[in-house]
C-alpha cells in the first residue's frame, strides 16, 4: 500500500502542545490520516527561573547535565542566552538525553551529548548512569512536575542530584470545549486519540471531566475511540485511569507512534 493511502480516512485527533503539534500532524497526514489538533498540554516559563539561573552560572560546578525533553532543551539554551552565557560554559559537564528529539535538540545548538539510553525512558537514563556518577553532582532541567525516578535513584548510586524547574505544564483549559465538540460530532469524531507523555494523560480526563458523577458521561464520549501511545509509562498512565492501551509504539519517539497507528490500521474504522 502507498504510504500517503496507509491512514486514508482515519481520523486521528493530537494532543500535543500547539507548538509541538506539527511534526506528528505531518507524519500523519503523510498518510492520508484526517489531522484534528487539540492541545491537552501547555508549556508555560516557571514562575521563577531563580534556581535555573543559579545553576546555569555555576555550570562548572557539575559533572553531568541531564535534559529529558525538547522543552527543557529550549529552556535551558534560553536562560543560557538571557544570562549571557555561550556554550562553552558546557565544557565542563557531561550531557546526557532521554532519547533522539532531545539529543537532536541539544546538537542543534552545538551542544554535545555523551549519554542517550537505548529507551527512552527514566528508567534507562538511570541505568546508563548509575555506574558513572559516585560523587559526582548532577544538575537535572526538568518541568516543574515530574517523575523522580532519575534524582531518587540517581541519589541512591552516590550522586548529588540538585534538580531545578525549566518550564511548567499546565492544561489548556480554552480546549475543553474544542475538545467536548469533536467528541460530540459523528463527522468529526477520532478514530484515534494520540498520548506522547503521562501529562497529555492526565490533562485530557480533566478537560473531560473526572469527577464521580462525570465519569460515565467521560466513558460515553470516549466509547469505540482507540487510545495510541507513545511508550510504556504513558502506557501505564492511560491504565491507571481505567483506560484500554490499543496501540503503543516500540521506538517511544513520534515515528515510532506513527508506525504503531499505521499497524493498527484495519481495526480502527470498524
Amino acid at each position: 500500500m502507498p504510504v500517503k493511502n496507509q491512514l486514508q480516512n482515519v481520523r486521528v485527533l493530537v494532543g500535543r502542545a500547539r507548538h509541538q503539534a506539527s511534526v506528528l500532524s505531518a507524519e500523519l497526514r503523510a498518510r492520508g490520516a484526517k489531522v484534528v489538533e487539540i492541545p491537552f498540554i501547555e508549556i508555560r516559563k516557571p514562575r521563577s527561573y531563580r534556581a535555573l539561573d543559579t545553576a546555569l552560572l555555576n555550570l562548572r560546578n557539575y559533572d553531568w547535565i541531564i535534559l529529558t525533553s525538547v522543552n527543557g532543551v529550549n529552556a535551558f539554551w534560553a536562560r543560557l542566552q538571557e544570562l549571557g552565557l555561550s556554550k562553552n560554559a558546557l565544557r565542563y559537564s557531561k550531557i546526557a538525553a532521554i532519547g533522539p528529539s532531545t539529543k537532536k535538540a541539544v546538537e542543534d545548538r552545538g551542544g554535545r551529548v555523551n549519554v542517550m539510553p537505548r529507551e527512552y525512558v527514566a528508567e534507562m537514563v538511570v541505568k546508563a548512569l548509575r555506574n558513572k556518577v559516585s560523587g559526582k553532582r548532577i544538575l537535572l532541567a526538568r518541568a516543574k512536575v515530574a517523575r523522580d525516578v532519575i534524582p531518587d535513584e540517581l541519589r541512591k548510586a552516590g550522586a548529588v542530584v540538585d534538580v531545578v524547574e525549566a518550564y511548567e505544564t499546565v492544561v489548556p483549559t480554552a480546549s475543553r470545549k474544542q475538545l467536548r465538540a469533536v467528541l460530540a460530532n459523528p463527522r468529526r469524531r477520532p478514530h484515534v486519540i494520540t498520548f506522547t507523555s503521562s501529562s497529555t494523560v492526565k490533562n485530557f480526563f480533566v478537560l473531560l471531566g473526572t469527577d464521580t458523577a462525570g465519569k460515565s458521561k467521560r466513558n460515553q464520549r470516549c466509547e469505540g475511540i482507540h487510545f495510541a501511545s507513545i511508550g510504556p509509562i504513558t502506557s501505564a498512565t492511560l491504565r491507571e485511569m481505567g483506560c484500554n492501551v490499543h496501540m503503543e509504539a516500540k521506538k517511544y519517539t513520534i515515528p515510532g507512534l506513527v508506525q504503531a497507528i499505521v499497524k493498527a490500521r484495519n481495526s480502527l474504522q470498524k
